[in-house]
C-alpha cells in the first residue's frame, strides 16, 4: 500500500481515490522532493519521485469526461482531479501530491483537514446541524458576538456566500438611505471601481467591473458606475452627485490582480461619503480575516466602513457569508427585510468559531506578516532578470506576480512541477494566496518551482 493509499485509508471521505486504486488506476507520486505540510498531524509520508512528464490516468480522464456530461460548463477547470488534502497539500486521484498556493481561493486559510477544525465539525454535527432561523441557535449568537468584539461592527447578518453577503449588503443601503430620507428622494445608485469584483448574483455583479461577468446578463440591476481604482477626485465627483447609496471598494483586490488601496484613497472615500450621506462598504471576502497579516485589511488603514462583507475563509471551506454592520443601518432594517434559510446555521457557525480561535491566537498574523514579507522578497530575488515578470506586489499572504504575457502557461507548468496556482487581473497575474499556515520551507519551494517554470512563457 502507497502513501496515498494509507492516508485515504483513515480518510474515508475520499472514494473515488480508493476506487481508481481498486480498479488497477496507477498511483504515482509526486516527481518533486516533498515538504512536510504545516500540521500538528503527520501528512502522508513521501514516496518514490514520479516521471517528469505529468499524464492523466483513465481514473482522471473518466472523471474529467463525466463531469463535462453531467455539470453546466460554467469552469475551465485545471487538468486536476483532487480527491484529499492535508495542511498546505493536495492530493490527485493518481496519487501526486501538489503544494496548494490556490488554498481553495483564498479560502482554506488553515489548510486542509486541520484536526481542530475537523472536530469541531464532528462534534457540532452530532448535536445539530441545520435548524433554521425560525428559531434561535446558540453557535450563530456566539459567532456573531465575536465578529463583533472584533471589529468595528455592531451587528451582523448571516448568508452562504461572499456574492450572498454583498447582495445584502446592497439592500441594506438602499433601505438605510430610504428610512433617512422618508419625505422621497432617497439616493439608489452605487459606485465600485476598476479592476473590483464583488460576485456573481444580479446585484453584485452590476457592481463588478468586468465586462464578461456583466454584459452576458445584461440588464443586471441599474444605477451603478465604475470610477478608476485609486482616483480619489473623479470618485468624489461621482459622489457629490447625491445620488449614491453606498460605495463599494475591496481594500486589496484579489480578482482584480492583488492592487491594494493607499490609506489618503480609503480615507478620502470615507469623508467624501461622510459629507455626501452615502455609506460606504469594505468588501473583504478575499483580504479579510488574517490575509493581510491584520485579522481585517482595514486595520492596515486606520479607516473604518459602515457596512464590510466577509465569506472566504471565515469556515474554512464551509459556506458563509456575513455582513457587518453599525448601528445607524441595523436600525433601519426591519423583520422580513431580507432573510436567508442556510445562512448562519449551526454546524457551519461552530467551524468558524474553531477558525477565529486559531487566527486570533497570539502571534499568528504576526507570523503570516513575517511570512509574506518574506515571500515577496524571496520572489523578487529569484524571479529577478526574467523579462516577463513586471512586479511583484501584495501584502501578507497576498501575493501577485505580474506579467506582459497571459500566466496560463506558467501556471500550468507549475501544476506539473506539483505546484498548484492561481490567475487574476486580466489573465497576467499569478495570484498566491497560499493557506495562512504555510511554511517558509514550503513558500520556498513554490518560488523555486515558480522560477524553474518561467520559460514555459518562452513556449
Amino acid at each position: 500500500m502507497n502513501s496515498l493509499q494509507s492516508f485515504l485509508a483513515v480518510a474515508p471521505v475520499v472514494k473515488p481515490a480508493a476506487a481508481a486504486a481498486a480498479s488497477g488506476a496507477r498511483l504515482p507520486s509526486s516527481r518533486r522532493s516533498r515538504v512536510s505540510a504545516c500540521l500538528a498531524t503527520p501528512a502522508p509520508p513521501p514516496t518514490a519521485a514520479g516521471t517528469a512528464q505529468r499524464e492523466l490516468s483513465a481514473a482522471s480522464r473518466a472523471v474529467m469526461e463525466d463531469e463535462a456530461k453531467y455539470i453546466v460548463g460554467t469552469y475551465k477547470r485545471a487538468q486536476v482531479v483532487f480527491v484529499a488534502g492535508r495542511g498546505c497539500k493536495l492530493y490527485d486521484i493518481d496519487g501526486r501530491e501538489y503544494l496548494d498556493m490556490a488554498a481553495g481561493i483564498a479560502v482554506n486559510a488553515l489548510g486542509h483537514c486541520d484536526p481542530d477544525l475537523v472536530d469541531a465539525a464532528t462534534d457540532q454535527s452530532k448535536r445539530l446541524g441545520h435548524a433554521s432561523n425560525v428559531g434561535y441557535t446558540v453557535p450563530q449568537v456566539v459567532l456573531a458576538k465575536r465578529l463583533v468584539e472584533a471589529s468595528f461592527a455592531d451587528r451582523v447578518f448571516f448568508a452562504n456566500s461572499g456574492t450572498e453577503a454583498n447582495e445584502a449588503a446592497i439592500k441594506f443601503s438602499r433601505k438605510y438611505q430610504r428610512v433617512a430620507h422618508p419625505d422621497g428622494d432617497a439616493p439608489t445608485e452605487f459606485v465600485s471601481f476598476s479592476n473590483c469584483f464583488h460576485g456573481r448574483t444580479m446585484g453584485s455583479v452590476a457592481l463588478t467591473s468586468k465586462v464578461q461577468y456583466r454584459e452576458p446578463f445584461e440588464p443586471v440591476m441599474p444605477g451603478s458606475s465604475f470610477v478608476e481604482y485609486g482616483n480619489l477626485e473623479e470618485a468624489k465627483k461621482v459622489i457629490q452627485s447625491g445620488k449614491i447609496a453606498a460605495v463599494f471598494v475591496e481594500p486589496v483586490q484579489g480578482e482584480g490582480g492583488i492592487h491594494s488601496a493607499t490609506k489618503e484613497f480609503l480615507q478620502g472615500l470615507r469623508d467624501a461619503c461622510d459629507e455626501a450621506g452615502a455609506l460606504l462598504v469594505f468588501d473583504e471576502v478575499q483580504c479579510g480575516l488574517g490575509r493581510t497579516g491584520y485579522l481585517w485589511a482595514y486595520e492596515i488603514y486606520g479607516v473604518e466602513p459602515d457596512m464590510m462583507t466577509v465569506a472566504k475563509p471565515l469556515a474554512n471551506g464551509l459556506p458563509i457569508g456575513v455582513v457587518l454592520v453599525n448601528e445607524k443601518i441595523a436600525a433601519a432594517i426591519n423583520y422580513g427585510d431580507h432573510g436567508t434559510t442556510f445562512g448562519g446555521n449551526p454546524f457551519v457557525c461552530q467551524t468558524a468559531l474553531a477558525v477565529l480561535d486559531k487566527i486570533q491566537k497570539p502571534g499568528f498574523l504576526a507570523e503570516v506578516t513575517k511570512k509574506g514579507e518574506n515571500f515577496r522578497q524571496l520572489l523578487k530575488t529569484k524571479l529577478s532578470g526574467n523579462p516577463h515578470v513586471k512586479e511583484i506586489r501584495g501584502i501578507g499572504l497576498i501575493v501577485g506576480i505580474e506579467l506582459d504575457v497571459p500566466a496560463g502557461p506558467l501556471v500550468d507548468a507549475c501544476l506539473d512541477a506539483g505546484v498548484f496556482l492561481l490567475t487574476a487581473g486580466k489573465g497576467n497575474v499569478v495570484r498566491l494566496v497560499p493557506p495562512l499556515i504555510i511554511s517558509e520551507k514550503e513558500l520556498e519551494q513554490a518560488a523555486e518551482v515558480i522560477r524553474d517554470c518561467l520559460p514555459a512563457l518562452d513556449s
